[in-house]
């Protein structure tokens, strides 16, 4: 295999040229890409292999030119926004900024109002409101947690994390009968203020009963007597078992559910009050199945493995085994869940998160597929058509018992788009999908990330150039965050890192994507979505902090792990989000586009240099944060995962931690606030910090006696030096051409 670079679009990808391929449609294909189409893919679909890479060529053929266009001119904007920034560096006149870029096409005219069009939208995005979660569909392990995560064990999610600390003798040793009547009782007050009773509370109750008469009505037993709950509304369902024992109760506050399960014999029912075993939360209404930054997909033999992944979750037929303590286990999807309703009929909720996938920017290209004469092609347009075409199997019911939508749609999410320009092209992508797969105009909704400076600042017209299909906008301070800073890059040196959320851009970016989803109308059509919570290990401050997010407007928000899908579901069932909605529409607008412009400078942040330790303290934490995280994409394929910070509290991180800190530390370089051996020399001590924190890893390749030798390392200098230069700061290209070296080594 030899290997050589390719430079794209301003992007740089290798190239693994005498890999098997077949020739299809004019294409040149990867010979187990085209495998998967013929023998897993198409059966069962009604779609003819020849038709599929014929369709494949042709959106090739017609967008190709646009998509390279429309890269082009990201880079001639960019250009001339650094020429500007040059000029005015030390002068910065936001109105002077403003004009500017509206000038050259950056800004572009906002038009009239108007409501999204979207039609069959599941109800777990058009009304209800829960935690997301996002997950890298190449490990079906957790591929298949996150897909399940639809209900969790509130008990369990309490017990075992910080939320109840570990003192004065509540520790998680086993199982702790102290620490699990602290458990119940955390839960218990919870109950009492989503639920409630009539009277009373649940902490005292000793049992539960339903009417004899119909339809059936919750009895909950006290030691005085029988009440009620405050709104007998909210009770939605019951089991029983053969004997006609009541053993579980199903609530509903706000759409979503609580389910009580009632056994004195188990071990906690044992020791509660009412002999409950557990109370399991609807907790993860929707995830999202990546394809994109949480993944290490580098070229056709990752891209089949996703791929096949995401079929089984179509399919319903996805499972994996793997050792837990010490045994073997089987994970596979789970069904759906039946009760009694109060009328005596049959209930059947969902058992499953409805399932979104993010497929790649549109500044990807990929030789997993290649023209006849061998250019490389957009890869977002390979997951386009391989990603619907594998949930075709659901659309037409090949799934079975495990249907993902009952409205009949597929829902994309798009990263990485800049501007009303590239989210309709994207549109134009998703038509020619649809006409290949031979589905109705509009099957394919588009979840537009809202994650680019370009498109914050333009929103309410990408919004509208995918009017009847957006299910979804959202925020996310990281990606976001590196596209402020590359934009900006010559204006001057950005503040510290962990300042920028305090500059005026942040939070006018937060209330200006709900603003415009509201004006939009997507409450009720589409989700508001907001950040992730990056420390799985940090419940309790999980918990006091992001009810803070459907306080503000968001229906969604995402979350590091199921657990954190179960404790977080607690603040939908606190917060009355189309209420919020309502409330805050009476105060728009909240956001200003100056502040939202207006860069996170150093010199708008503070008055005075940075002391010593200030740059110290930013070098290590940049530094170290990069090579945490590109170690294990590099040398182990690993996309995600939860990796400690300079302070050695763990992060679920993904590619976008990459972005932000290569950014900043480029930023830093160019305008002299750090030297080039300064850098140079930190990255050599986090090299060893690194390798300590992963020392317990057998898999793991050590850096710091070998610097030099490290493709890892190399790469982490490689992505800052390269970060004034490569289209929007992105990370790819240095990420894939380096893994695909590894991977050929590993191969000879």
């Amino acid at each position: 295999v030899i290997i050589f670079s390719l430079y794209f679009c301003g992007f740089c990808s290798t190239v693994l040229v005498g890999m098997a391929s077949v020739t299809v449609a004019g294409l040149k294909v990867d010979a187990a890409l085209a495998k998967l189409v013929a023998d897993e893919v198409l059966p069962q679909t009604g779609i003819d292999v020849n038709a599929f890479w014929t369709g494949l060529a042709g959106i090739i053929s017609s967008l190709g030119p646009q998509n390279a266009a429309l890269l082009e001119k990201r880079a001639t904007l960019q250009k001339q926004i650094d020429q500007w920034c040059q000029a005015a560096k030390g002068s910065f006149d936001i109105q002077a900024y403003q004009k500017f870029l509206q000038s050259i096409g950056y800004l572009v005219p906002e038009g009239p109002a108007f409501s999204a069009q979207t039609k069959n939208v599941d109800s777990e995005i058009a009304i209800l409101a829960g935690p997301q979660l996002v997950v890298p569909v190449d490990n079906a392990r957790y591929a298949l947690n996150a897909a399940n995560a639809r209900w969790g064990s509130l008990f369990d999610a309490v017990y075992g994390t910080d939320v109840i600390p570990e003192e004065g003798g509540l520790e998680k040793k086993g199982f702790n009968p102290k620490r699990g009547l602290k458990t119940i009782e955390f839960v218990d007050e919870f109950l009492d203020d989503v639920i409630g009773l009539s009277r009373g509370s649940f902490k005292n109750i000793s049992g539960f009963k339903l009417s004899p008469w119909a339809p059936k009505q919750l009895v909950v037993v006290l030691p005085d007597g029988e009440v009620a709950l405050k709104d007998p509304s909210k009770f939605a369902g019951y089991r029983v078992d053969s004997s006609d024992k009541l053993t579980t109760v199903l609530l509903q506050n706000q759409g979503i559910h609580l389910e009580i399960q009632i056994d004195n014999t188990a071990t906690v029912g044992k020791i509660h009050h009412a002999g409950v075993k557990d109370v399991v939360i609807e907790a993860a209404l929707t995830t999202i199945q990546d394809l994109e930054d949480s993944v290490s997909v580098v070229d056709a033999e990752d891209k089949v493995h996703a791929y096949r992944n995401w079929l089984g979750l179509m399919k319903g037929t996805l499972s994996t085994s793997f050792e837990k303590g010490g045994k073997m286990m089987t994970r596979a999807m789970e069904e759906d869940r039946t009760f009694t309703s109060p009328d005596g009929g049959k209930l059947i909720l969902h058992g499953r998160s409805l399932l979104l996938v993010r497929n790649v920017g549109m500044h990807m290209y990929t030789d997993a597929v290649c023209t006849a004469d061998g250019k490389e092609t957009p890869e977002h347009f390979l997951d386009a058509l391989f990603t619907v075409a594998c949930a075709l199997h659901d659309l037409k019911g090949n799934n079975g018992k495990f249907k993902n939508s009952r409205k009949g749609s597929v829902y994309v999410v798009k990263p990485k788009m800049h501007g009303p320009e590239e989210v309709a092209m994207v549109v134009k992508l998703f038509e020619a999908v649809e006409k290949v797969l031979g589905l109705p105009c509009c099957t394919v909704k588009i979840g537009i990330m809202d994650e680019e400076r370009r498109t914050t600042a333009n929103l309410k017209e990408c919004v509208r150039a995918a009017i009847d299909r957006v299910c979804f906008i959202n925020t996310g301070f990281m990606d976001r965050t590196g596209d402020e800073i590359h934009t900006s890059m010559y204006l001057g040196p950005m503040t510290r890192k962990n300042a920028i959320k305090a500059q005026k851009w942040y939070n006018a970016y937060e209330d200006w994507n709900v603003d415009v989803g509201i004006a939009c109308g997507l409450p009720g059509v589409a989700q508001i979505g907001k950040g992730m919570w990056a420390m799985p290990d940090s419940m309790r401050a999980m918990l006091d902090q992001k009810i803070g997010h459907p306080k503000a407007g968001a229906n969604c928000a995402w979350v590091p792990s199921p657990t954190a899908a179960s404790l977080h579901a607690m603040h939908y069932h606190r917060v009355n989000v189309p209420g919020r909605l309502k409330e805050i529409t009476s105060q728009l607008p909240r956001a200003k586009l100056e502040d939202i412009l207006t860069p996170p400078l150093l010199s708008l942040a503070r008055q005075g240099p940075l002391t010593p330790d200030e740059l110290r303290q930013e070098l290590d934490n940049n530094c170290q944060a990069i090579l945490g995280y590109v170690v294990r994409w590099i040398d182990q394929g690993v996309g995600c995962s939860k990796v400690p910070d300079i302070n050695d509290v763990g992060l679920m991180e993904d590619r976008a931690t990459l972005r932000i800190n290569s950014q900043h530390l480029a930023n830093w370089l160019h305008h002299g606030i750090i030297q080039e051996e300064q850098m140079n020399d930190t990255f050599a001590r986090m090299a060893a910090v690194v390798d300590k924190q992963n020392a317990s890893d057998k898999k793991y390749k050590p850096m710091a006696t070998v610097l030099h030798g490290s493709l890892a390392y190399a790469a982490a200098i490689e992505m800052v030096h390269q970060g004034m230069n490569t289209m929007n700061g992105y990370t790819e290209p240095v990420l894939h051409r380096v893994r695909r070296a590894v991977k050929a080594q590993a191969k000879k």
